[in-house]
């Protein structure tokens, strides 16, 4: 382990040996931010380009002359100072030619006086927002995202019931697959209850399963969600649409572990983490009786908001080549200046989904990999293309008269037809070709064009 050769206090020489031994990334550094130790790990990731020893701490995490605190960033040590314990904080950390999240753990190091004179930090890579990771990876730098980024990797080790809150489309599926990535269960199923997509007389078969000859049609034995989600986590995506007769027997559920199928007295256990998400107001629907408040109370353990799209309008730029590179079957494609400004005109209602969407629609119209402002104006508006780049050498120089607006319902109606045609699988997986739930897909394909 490389070490400053200055030191020469016995105990820290016995832990600089120790922490080389470690495979975490780990440094050593004093109360003026200087480090005196840096493990192989920490060298091979974050110092390949540059010496770490002597520097400080934040010049070689973020590339600041100043420490995070002054920076805009929560500083560990400083909350370490004031606390005297253990500190934790996700940073964006500088890593060859780019940056990637990571959990900071902050250990003080006392001397014989009891006063901290040195201080143990500890890197591991953020997997869930880690750029190039798995493609449900969360995707963000803006402040709003990084204040939910923050809450997310502190409870997603827990076993914590979490409550997710925000707008449609802002994200909330992939959140909670990020809890479940970073959990215990990780290896075990991640099960998607959609509260919306169930008539209430089927809700309960649906989450609990039935017996055989339970009711007319149930022709054989049947394991609901909350079996097949067993051991790992259940996820109750718009669970302010729950019946209120079901909310008690998922209330139970909840809080014993316990459930029957429908048509049996057999009363069955599973083991599950329960994750949670809606759009509504919860508080005013307990207030108004349609939600229960102990319900309530055990789902939401521990609340994170999930912030809409135009509070986080810096993300834009990342989340669409993001999106881009995750669209099903296409080539490399890629935004000029102008359409990502003509993006930047818009607040996004519908969010991320929306944003998907519409660099579906514009990806469609493109014959060559580069989205033009005029592909993204299509997709927003509904604007005819030009039929040609521009008139010929050899025409004359006429424009062709400008095409209406249409409405964007139209619009979205006939891609939505063209998708379809060209599609040749199943209808489920259109709706994730196009980023949109299989129950939306069949209310905007059942909708005459303009209804919505």
């Amino acid at each position: 382990m490389t070490r400053d050769r200055t030191s020469k206090h016995p105990d820290i020489a016995l832990l600089v040996a120790y922490l080389d031994g470690l495979p975490e990334p780990h440094i050593l550094f004093d109360r003026h931010y200087r480090i005196v130790a840096a493990n192989t790990a920490y060298r091979a990731r974050y110092a390949a380009d540059a010496p770490a020893i002597g520097q400080t701490c934040h010049f070689v995490s973020h590339r600041s002359h100043v420490p995070c605190d002054q920076a805009g960033e929560s500083c560990p040590l400083a909350a370490a100072r004031l606390s005297g314990q253990r500190e934790r904080v996700v940073h964006l950390h500088h890593v060859g030619g780019g940056q990637e999240y990571v959990n900071v753990e902050l250990t003080p190091v006392r001397g014989a006086d009891g006063e901290a004179t040195h201080f143990i930090e500890k890197m591991e890579p953020l997997q869930i927002a880690t750029p190039g990771g798995p493609d449900h990876s969360l995707v963000g730098r803006a402040p709003a995202f990084r204040a939910m980024l923050e809450l997310v990797s502190r409870v997603g080790e827990t076993e914590a019931s979490v409550l997710l809150l925000g707008e449609s489309g802002a994200g909330k599926e992939l959140v909670a697959l990020a809890l479940h990535d970073i959990g215990a269960r990780r290896a075990r199923p991640f099960v998607v209850v959609e509260c919306s997509s169930f008539a209430e007389s089927l809700f309960e078969s649906e989450l609990f399963g039935h017996e055989k000859g339970a009711f007319t049609g149930a022709t054989s034995v049947r394991k609901g969600l909350v079996e097949s989600a067993n051991g790992g986590t259940l996820f109750l995506d718009e669970v302010g649409d729950i019946p209120l007769s079901m909310q008690v027997k998922l209330l139970r559920l909840l809080e014993t572990g316990c459930y029957r199928r429908v048509g049996s007295t057999e009363l069955r256990h599973t083991d599950l983490r329960i994750v949670s998400a809606t759009h509504r107001d919860l508080r005013a629907m307990v207030a108004a009786g349609t939600f229960r408040q102990d319900l309530f109370y055990r789902l939401s353990t521990f609340p994170i908001r999930i912030p809409p799209l135009r509070e986080r309008m810096e993300d834009l730029e990342p989340l669409a080549k993001t999106l881009l590179r995750r669209l099903p079957g296409r080539r490399d494609l890629t935004l000029a200046p102008a359409a990502l400004d003509r993006l930047r005109q818009y607040d996004f209602p519908g969010n991320v989904r929306e944003l998907r969407n519409v660099l579906e629609r514009a990806s469609i119209m493109a014959d060559g990999t580069r989205l033009t402002a005029e592909h993204i104006a299509f997709a927003l508006d509904g604007l005819r293309l030009p039929a040609s780049p521009g008139p010929r050498n050899d025409a004359p120089d006429i424009q062709p008269p400008a095409a209406p607006t249409r409405p964007l319902k139209l619009v979205e109606s006939e891609l939505l037809q063209a998708a379809l045609a060209a599609h040749h699988g199943s209808r489920k997986a259109l709706a994730v070709q196009l980023g949109i739930s299989e129950r939306t897909l069949y209310r905007r394909l059942k909708a005459k064009p303009g209804s919505e």
